[in-house]
């Protein structure tokens, strides 16, 4: 089975090197396409000079969402039967990527989501802040799609077929880990979380201060609102 790894990488030329090598090295058949978001610095020739993965250079900065959208376009055009998500600052880890894929490989759900929140995980768990927001996140999502999700703002996720087509077509771009959550539970596609270790961000820093956290938490409510109230697309 093919399976494709989605690395978006915005500024982490410290970092994306180590990260590409440890993906390899876990899983050598493995394939890694790092899409650099319009990076100011040099994430894409570190990238490239591993030479063991696909640099694809944005021309500009599209953001996550248009990042991991791009990701999503070139499995279903490489015809990859299975994908996943993993940050290019060295967050996440190589020996969680089986916790993530197995559900998916074995026909069990259509998106795998890694959560630090889960019982048993001991890992690097966010800030308080972010970890209050997540929590209403959770009772959103109970309230939508009738379903408890722990950790809608991981970006580190595993993608079945027909879920990769799905989201290269209908992927948000503002808020894209929450919105997608409700945007694939309303569409009928089968979630699963799973514990995993994270680490806490190798390089750069995260754009949601605290100053500006509640202020985003409001902006993300409203967007899985509006998300909430699309009528259901065809998978």
């Amino acid at each position: 089975m093919r399976i494709l790894a989605i690395v978006p990488a915005y500024n982490e030329e410290e970092t994306i090197g180590e990260v590409i090598l440890s993906l390899k090295e876990r899983m050598p058949s493995l394939d890694v396409l790092v899409v650099n978001d319009g990076s100011g610095d040099g994430t894409s020739k570190a990238a490239a000079g591993t030479s063991r993965a696909l640099v694809v250079d944005l021309p500009c900065n599209l953001g996550i969402g248009g990042a991991v959208q791009t990701g999503f376009l070139y499995a279903v055009k490489e015809g990859y039967e299975a994908a996943f998500q993993f940050d290019g600052d060295g967050q996440h880890l190589a020996a969680e990527v089986d916790k993530i894929l197995t559900p998916v490989l074995a026909g069990e759900a259509d998106v795998v989501i890694g959560s630090r929140f889960l019982a048993g995980n001991r890992g690097f768990r966010s800030t308080l802040n972010r970890r209050a927001g997540i929590k209403i996140f959770q009772w959103v999502n109970s309230l939508l799609i009738g379903q408890r999700i722990t950790d809608n703002t991981s970006g580190f996720r595993a993608y079945n077929k027909k879920a990769l087509l799905f989201l290269s077509r209908y992927y948000p771009s503002d808020y894209p880990e929450p919105e997608a959550v409700i945007l694939l539970g309303r569409n009928g596609f089968r979630l699963k979380e799973v514990p995993v270790e994270m680490k806490e961000r190798q390089s750069g820093r995260s754009s949601i201060t605290a100053f500006r956290s509640v202020y985003y938490m409001v902006k993300v409510l409203l967007a899985i609102f509006v998300t909430a109230l699309r009528p259901v697309q065809t998978p």
